[in-house]
């Protein structure tokens, strides 16, 4: 499994939104773009579809932007993945016939591999990054003293 950098991008930016989950502020997308160095163009197009996704609501008129639709503890890493990449692991129909054993049985084990990614990406939410992120800041900070 690889990061896309579509996905990455998006959970750059929903980082951004998480940090300031508790202003109650929308974030405009020039905003993100600059502090994560995304792409304004790019960005807009990935907010648009985690707004559709319900992972993103967004606010019209000058003080408008985006904002996250949840607390960052409630929007799993699978879930951002799921609106932006379409994963749907489901075991695939037995056709019968149209399979052969090996083809089979590494079906079976690459459905394996993908459950338990999905059950990692299942476990860590926004909020679990941003403390993540702060922790290593707080390493980092202490390194340098």
């Amino acid at each position: 499994m690889e990061l896309s950098c579509k996905s990455e991008y998006a959970i750059l930016a929903l980082l951004e939104m998480a940090t300031h989950y508790e202003s109650g502020e929308p974030m405009q997308i020039r905003q993100i773009a600059a502090q994560q160095k995304i792409p304004d163009r790019y960005l807009e197009q990935l907010l648009a579809t985690l707004r559709r996704g319900g992972i993103l609501k967004s606010q019209r008129g000058s003080k408008g932007g985006y904002f996250l639709a949840r607390e960052p503890r409630k929007i799993t890493l699978f879930e951002i993945l799921e609106c932006l990449e379409g994963l749907d692991v489901r075991t695939s129909e037995n056709n019968g016939n149209s399979k052969t054993l090996d083809n089979a049985v590494i079906e079976e084990i690459w459905q394996e591999a993908c459950q338990a990614a999905n059950f990692v990406l299942q476990n860590y939410s926004l909020q679990d990054l941003c403390e993540t992120r702060d922790s290593r800041r707080q390493l980092d900070i202490m390194y340098y003293i």
